[in-house]
This record gives C-alpha cells, sequence and structure tokens, in this order.
C-alpha cells in the first residue's frame, strides 16, 4: 500500500509542479511513446542479458512481495515460539527419538499442523527439521551447529536478497539509457537543422524526454521499490534467526521457556510478542 501511494505522490507531484510552472504536457506525451519505447526496450533487453529466467521470474515475485509487503506479524511470531517450545519441550523431556514422527512427517504431525503458515513456508518448516535431524544423528556440539545454522541464514538472505540487487543493478543503468535516447533525438534535430526554430525547439524538448524518463524511472520507481522489497526480506529474515537462536539455546542445556525468551527477545520490537502472551501460551500446551 505505502508504494502505491509513494508512487501517486511521486507522479501527482512531478507533473503537477511541471504544469502548475507553466509546463505543457503535450510535448512530454508526444515524445512519450517513442523515448518510452527506446528507453524501457533498452532497458529490458539490458535485463534479460544479465539475469537467468529464474531469475527474471523472481523479480517479478519480489515486485508483488514489495506491494503486499513483509510476510510474517507479530501473530506468527508468537505462533513460532509457541511451535519451538512444544517442540523442544519434547526433546528435552522425552528425548530426541519422541520428535521423529514430527520431524520425517510434519505435514502429519499434529503439533506443526496447528502452525499452518509456518509448516506452507519451507525455508523455516526445512530449518527447523533438518536441525534436529542433526541433533538426532549426534552432531550436538552447540558451537559447531550454531556456525552451521548461521551460515545457513546467510545462504537464505543471499537467495532472498538476489531479486532486489537485480533490481538495483537495472536501475543504475537506467539515466545512461535515457542519455542514450536523447542523443539519438539530439542526432535527429541536427539532422533537421534547416528547419524552422520552433520545430527544432519540440525535437530537442522530446529528446530531452528522453533523459528525463531514464532518472525518472531510476529514482522515483525502481529504486525505491527494490529498497522496499530489501527491507521487508530483511525483516522476514528474523524468523529463521529466532529459529536459530531457539535451537542453539536448547543444545547448550537452557530449558524450553527460557530458549523460547532468548528468542524474543532478539526480535525487532515491533514483531516482539510481549512476555506474558508467550507466557500464557505456553501454560495453555498440554
Amino acid at each position: 500500500m505505502t508504494i502505491v501511494i509513494g508512487l501517486i505522490l511521486v507522479v501527482g507531484l512531478v507533473f503537477g509542479g511541471f504544469m502548475l510552472s507553466g509546463g505543457k504536457l503535450d510535448i512530454i506525451l508526444h515524445a512519450l511513446p517513442f523515448e518510452g519505447m527506446m528507453v524501457g526496450g533498452a532497458a529490458l533487453g539490458a535485463f534479460v542479458i544479465s539475469n537467468s529466467i529464474a531469475m527474471m521470474f523472481e523479480c517479478w515475485k519480489g515486485f508483488l512481495r514489495a506491494l503486499q509487503g513483509p510476510r510474517w506479524s507479530k501473530a506468527d511470531y508468537a505462533d513460532l515460539l509457541k511451535l519451538m517450545y512444544e517442540l523442544t519441550r519434547i526433546y528435552r523431556n522425552r528425548g530426541i527419538l519422541a520428535l521423529e514422527p514430527h520431524i520425517e512427517r510434519p505435514e502429519q504431525s499434529d503439533i506443526f499442523s496447528r502452525y499452518p503458515r509456518i509448516l506452507a513456508f519451507k525455508p523455516a518448516r526445512d530449518m527447523i527439521i533438518d536441525s534436529f535431524r542433526m541433533i538426532s544423528m549426534q552432531f550436538d556440539d552447540p558451537y559447531q551447529l550454531e556456525d552451521v545454522l548461521n551460515r545457513r541464514i546467510e545462504v537464505y538472505e543471499a537467495e532472498v536478497a538476489a531479486p532486489a540487487s537485480a533490481m538495483l543493478a537495472g536501475s543504475d543503468g537506467l539515466p545512461a539509457i535515457g542519455i542514450v535516447a536523447a542523443v539519438l533525438g539530439v542526432i535527429k534535430t541536427m539532422a533537421s537543422v534547416d528547419e524552422a526554430p520552433a520545430v527544432l525547439g519540440t525535437m530537442i524538448a522530446g529528446a530531452l524526454v528522453g533523459t528525463f524518463l531514464g532518472v525518472f524511472l531510476a529514482y522515483c520507481m525502481v529504486q525505491p521499490v527494490a529498497a522496499r522489497l530489501n527491507q521487508i526480506e530483511e525483516q522476514d529474515a528474523n524468523l529463521m534467526k529466532a529459529i536459530c537462536d531457539i535451537i542453539c539455546a536448547t543444545i547448550k542445556g537452557n530449558p524450553p521457556n527460557i530458549a523460547t525468551e532468548i528468542a524474543r527477545g532478539n526480535l525487532p520490537h515491533q514483531l516482539q510478542p510481549s512476555f506474558e502472551d508467550v507466557e500464557q501460551a505456553q501454560r495453555a500446551v498440554i
């Protein structure tokens, strides 16, 4: 929603200010289809050259993600803490073998089924399952396990940051592509130097639309969307970090309520469930 509001403000105030200052949109509208074809076509072609098909689809999904906003709310983090509390309590009280049915068949687990959003998110689900699998294989050195999980989070963060990086790389070339379109317009103008001054002025103005379009798209549209997407992915990565905190705290010998409190305390304030809510949810666990 904020992206839509921002785009309305950008377009409205830029072109509104232009018109209020005495500018006429007819010249821009006349040149826009042709300059837009050159700038947009060159930018799209360069984007295709520099990215794989899979990455182009990821960028499209990233744009939709930027429009939708963060995936996880405070309630989702409360659910994660409760899920991890249930799993770590079974591990501490009954041993790793008691977790095997939940680890090997999470879709059939009565614990995981109570948290469908987390179950449906493959990176988080796999991280939980694989962590307990490593523990079941006697990979229970707390420092080695923490290092493995941190590297896994780094891989995840690099993957989700790739679409925003591709968008930013594409936006960096847009101003220069706008200059290319403007130069072509100047070449066309110089070839018609025998025309009347009014005609030449219109042609030069049309050529400058290319420069305007490249800079406008780069700094008022593509870069802000990429920056917003990057913020969203960084915020959503806190879910993976919370899982890591709880697993590592559990392996270091902390009881389930302390492990979940460590993870809760490390969450950003706006996403952090209250201590009372988490404690009440833990008391409700049978």
